[in-house]
């Protein structure tokens, strides 16, 4: 989750890089508890848990009561998987592999972080390991060479899995390092780390789930406070690579433009109008979807909506990051313009992921077919909407009353549109007939969606009207 985040610029390298080593602390406390006897522990999880699910009408009560359970239910898990262990501890064919294989530290290492990164679990590697030197199948130092195994093995899964490019990998390698790191250390002092904590720890098992909690603790203070240039380190070794095609990533937004109010602000109308782009092909990836049957198209057409989330960012931070004594009051204006109109493309833009799309996904689930008419309807508001988007572009960029006044005027048609709508689904509702209530009930729910996403583009229009004295302070009836 943290590697996805900070590849996303929502958390930075070096808070990143501190909550892996919390993570790797906290991943070892599960060990200890697990060295215990915790099955009586664990039903009374899933007792809680169920209570609060079933009992509570509060959705975070809920939500902690499938916390207790998950938590109750994996405690379970790990603690069948040590039954299922203890039959094999004293096979004698497994004493000797093991005693043949655990005769060099680095093979035991390369041993354990493969099972590791099999299991995808350190936690389930260290109770084996557990499990093993409690019977005196591993002696202490292979035993510790292992767990080194399991701690390198279990920073490779993220590695593995995360993006293509130096944002996605900063975090997993910088993880790795610090565990390569710690790695070595440990291999060079194993000779005395194995007696020293069978002197502290006379049990075994207990020493093995006692030293995988000091190496953590341990690797948490050395790097906690080098964090700072060990980001640097990662930027500068792994940076950021800029994918062309990519719509995402703005194209227009000059740093060096920012001294020059009127370019910086040229240079954001430019991305707002690849913004109208990426939403005129989200509303025909909508048409395909609400008309066709191709659930992969939904799914894209909803992940369009991110695109549009992450220009709008950009736009919003490159303009807020501009010398507000360095704009007169024509440059307030634009700038004001430019959020309004972005913040309405990307707001219009969820009402197409969340809503539209749900329903076409909704329809093609319960095989509702539209009749001919209805697809053809959709289509013309389709239309009239992607007009729209251009027409709302064009009033951002040139500020034409009569442009203005048209595109407020399309408000009044998708009034139309839906006042009919709504009256051909009472009208098929009385024919009694389920499937046609079931496409007039979807139908109706389109063109309400539609109306709102038109209400978002013919906002445009307002400050230019407004400008010109041609809005009305209430639509209400003045006594």
């Amino acid at each position: 989750m943290v590697t996805a985040f900070a590849a996303g610029g929502l958390v930075d390298l070096v808070p990143a890089l501190a909550v892996m080593l919390g993570a790797n602390v906290g991943t070892t406390l599960i060990v200890q508890v697990l060295s215990f006897d915790v099955s009586r522990v664990s039903f009374l999880f899933i007792l809680i848990g169920v209570f609060m699910f079933r009992r509570s009408g509060l959705t975070r009560t809920r939500d902690l009561g499938r916390v207790g359970i998950g938590l109750g239910l994996m405690l379970i898990a790990l603690q069948h998987l040590l039954t299922m262990i203890t039959p094999f501890e004293d096979v004698p064919s497994l004493r000797m592999l093991l005693g043949a294989v655990t005769t060099d530290p680095l093979i035991d290492i390369v041993i354990a972080a493969a099972l590791t990164w099999a299991a995808h679990s350190s936690v389930a590697v260290v109770l084996l390991i557990m499990a093993f030197a409690a019977q005196g199948v591993v002696p202490p130092a292979r035993s510790v060479a292992l767990v080194l195994g399991a701690n390198l093995g279990t920073a490779l899964n993220p590695l593995l899995e995360s993006g293509v490019g130096g944002d996605p990998k900063r975090l997993p390698i910088g993880n790795l390092i610090n565990r390569v790191v710690g790695c070595a250390l440990a291999l060079a002092l194993l000779n005395w780390i194995g007696p020293a904590f069978m002197t502290i720890e006379p049990n075994p098992g207990r020493a093995v789930a006692d030293f995988h909690t000091g190496f953590n603790i341990i690797l948490a203070l050395l790097f906690f406070p080098l964090l700072k240039p060990f980001a640097r380190l990662l930027v500068r070794l792994l940076p950021t690579r800029v994918d062309a095609a990519d719509p995402s990533q703005p194209v227009y937004l000059d740093g060096a433009a920012r001294e020059t109010p009127s370019i910086a602000l040229a240079g954001a109308a430019r991305e707002a109008l690849r913004m109208v782009d990426v939403f005129e092909a989200m509303l025909r990836g909508a048409l395909d979807s609400l008309n066709g049957g191709d659930r992969k198209r939904v799914t894209e057409t909803a992940r369009m909506d991110n695109v549009l989330d992450r220009l709008d960012t950009a736009i919003k931070e490159y303009l807020t990051s501009l010398d507000i004594d360095a704009l007169d009051d024509a440059d307030h204006q634009r700038l004001s313009e430019i959020l309004a109109f972005t913040t309405n493309l990307e707001h219009g833009g969820d009402i197409v992921e969340k809503s539209l799309m749900s329903l076409a996904a909704k329809r093609i689930k319960r095989g509702v077919s539209f009749s001919e008419i209805s697809r053809q309807e959709i289509r013309e508001m389709m239309d009239r909407l992607i007009g729209n988007a251009r027409a709302a572009a064009a009033v951002v960029m040139t500020e034409d009353p009569r442009a203005a006044r048209q595109l407020l005027g399309e408000k009044e048609v998708f009034r139309e549109i839906e006042t009919r709508t709504t009256e051909e689904y009472f009208g098929r509702a009385r024919t009694n007939r389920a499937e046609n209530i079931e496409m007039g009930k979807l139908l109706l729910d389109i063109v309400r969606d539609l109306k709102r996403v038109n209400a978002h583009l013919a906002a445009a229009a307002y400050p230019v009207l407004k400008g010109r004295g041609e809005l009305l302070s209430s639509r209400l009836k003045q006594d």
